[in-house]
């Protein structure tokens, strides 16, 4: 079954609330690139030729890819990141709880590699929990399982939904913005910093108070 039919099975507003994700990533990460300098190397819609090639099988038979990174379309990218980076680390499950905590998720995630903002979701959840008075803390293990959505929902509950996406947002840009300064990459962290941090403007938790 192809990532898309996985995302649509989910059933309700989900997909239309990743589709509106992917858009905002393929608008940022733009066309082909083959920088140099960058250690990702070739890459075409944010899509890594590495990345790209563990997805060669399906590619291939569903949308008849060449193995070419110029010749990777939208769509191709598009079962990709629902794949990798919203099925598999299951950012999904926030797709119905937050919208907004779901694109940062994602972005994040295409940007750092999906561990990483899973972490970070969990170390904020767990700093938020007044040290557990408010909700159990949850293993910090990159997972996010019925636990991190549990202990989500409960700083919801505590705090409200917008005031818990808000502060979530903010715990996430300040985690990826100390993870963007501590890489050494100089010709890289402007970019980063400018276009990675307060992308999802807390604005955006607003529409959770209607979920």
């Amino acid at each position: 079954m192809k990532a898309k039919q996985k995302l649509a099975a989910k059933g309700g507003a989900v997909g239309g609330v990743v589709a509106a994700i992917l858009g905002a990533v393929f608008y940022m990460e733009g066309g082909y690139v083959n920088n140099p300098r960058d250690p990702g190397g070739e890459t075409n819609h944010g899509i890594t030729h590495a990345v790209a090639k563990t997805h060669k099988e399906v590619l291939a038979t569903e949308y008849g890819w060449d193995g070419s990174m110029k010749g990777l379309s939208k769509e191709m990218a598009a079962e990709i990141y629902i794949d990798d980076y919203v099925l598999k680390p299951n950012f999904v499950a926030f797709a119905d709880i937050s919208p907004a905590v779901t694109h940062k998720l994602v972005d994040a995630g295409v940007n750092t590699g999906v561990s990483r903002p899973a972490k970070w979701l969990q170390l904020s959840l767990n700093e938020m929990s007044r040290d557990g008075k408010d909700y159990p803390k949850v293993q910090v293990d990159g997972k996010v399982g019925a636990g991190t959505v549990n202990a989500y929902k409960a700083l919801q509950k505590k705090r409200g939904k917008v005031a818990a996406c808000q502060v979530m947002i903010k715990l996430l840009d300040a985690k990826q913005l100390n993870h963007y300064t501590s890489l050494n990459m100089p010709d890289f962290t402007y970019g980063w910093v400018a276009n990675r941090i307060g992308n999802v403007p807390l604005e955006a938790c607003n529409e959770d108070a209607n979920l």
